[in-house]
């Protein structure tokens, strides 16, 4: 059943609270204008969104709650309703709690039940695998529509106390890096001529031997006063891996299609940071297409930010278009991708 068609018919997004700016940020933690200038230089974001309240260090929103407004955001431009949802997938490295899993939680807020759930734990690639493990599963025939749902919650491990001055670079990062969000998006098996089909998607392991490029820790009671950072990130290996690798699942995905780069409309690349994405679209080489980015407005918000990105892109997608989307998980390394066309002839498998 590799041949049936699955399409993309809607994208919804949220994000916690106002934008924060990095001035924002220095005023808070005290930091100079010379961290200003490193932040500007050297990563780029503009915004980002926290789901905690800066000054206090209060929660003020979950994962479960910007996953279920996204995703009501998504059924709700689909003309689709929560009983029409045969199955929810939702991937995050940040889950609200260990048990229960925070994709039940969004499917009660939502009104699902009776449904397969699944959650995934990754990086960055998790919006990809929520795609794969969907699109397989539609494949079957057993199923008409599956919710995707991605979003990452990470401010909540900001301690907003912290001597930022005093941290290595390796942590710091995080603090100007990364915000908060959420997204989903609605597929069907159903004719919708007008929604973009999902002709490929892209999940490769390819950690073997490498060190974790990044770290997202978990304390138990046996081990919560560790000394042990709760989010730690090799940035120097992220730089040097990343655009290897982005350029791999590109190929893959090309030489997959039978496609090149110059039939390729639009470009979505990783969304690490302002400068990385640029250093990796440069790299990536699609002349011909246009780049659709959204990190420095959002900030690195994980698993929400193929969202994002597909949603700018269903608003700017022409009737007959192509479009790769990459992702790269670099906690242990993982490439992923996605290829989507609207209108053309089916691409055969």
């Amino acid at each position: 059943m590799r041949d049936r068609q699955i399409r993309l018919i809607s994208v919804g997004t949220a994000l916690p609270g106002p934008p924060i700016d990095t001035a924002a940020l220095a005023d808070r933690f005290g930091m100079d204008t010379l961290w200003r200038q490193w932040v500007e230089t050297f990563i780029g974001t503009r915004t980002r969104h926290l789901a905690v309240d800066l000054a206090s260090g209060r929660p003020r929103e979950s994962l479960a709650d910007l996953g279920a407004v996204a995703a009501n955001v998504a059924l709700a431009r689909a003309g689709v309703s929560a009983a029409d949802v045969d199955v929810v997938v939702l991937g995050t490295a940040t889950p609200d709690q260990l048990m229960p899993a925070t994709v039940n939680v969004i499917a009660d807020r939502l009104r699902i039940d009776g449904v397969p759930t699944f959650q995934l734990q990754s990086g960055c690639s998790g919006a990809v695998q929520t795609f794969d493990v969907a699109v397989s599963l539609l494949r079957t025939g057993r199923y008409r529509s599956a919710l995707v749902i991605g979003g990452d919650v990470i401010a909540k491990h900001y301690d907003v106390t912290a001597d930022l001055s005093a941290l290595p670079s390796g942590e710091l990062v995080n603090y100007v890096l990364f915000g908060d969000g959420a997204g989903a998006a609605v597929l069907t098996t159903e004719d919708r001529p007008e929604a973009p089909v999902v002709r490929a998607v892209l999940t490769r392991l390819t950690g073997l031997d490498r060190a974790p490029g990044q770290v997202l820790e978990w304390y138990g009671l046996a081990d919560r006063g560790s000394a042990r950072p709760p989010a730690s990130e090799d940035y120097k290996a992220i730089e040097e891996l990343v655009p290897v690798l982005a350029e791999e699942a590109a190929d893959e995905l090309l030489d997959d299609l039978g496609w090149t780069r110059d039939e390729v409309d639009h470009l979505l690349p990783p969304q690490l940071s302002v400068t990385m994405t640029e250093k990796i679209a440069k790299r990536l080489d699609f002349t011909s297409a246009k780049e659709i980015s959204c990190v420095g407005e959002t900030g690195n918000n994980g698993n929400a930010l193929l969202f994002f990105q597909l949603d700018r892109l269903l608003a700017d997608m022409a009737v007959s278009a192509r479009a790769i989307a990459v992702a790269i998980e670099s906690s242990k390394w993982i490439k992923a991708g996605i290829a989507l066309e609207r209108g053309g002839e089916p691409v055969g498998r």
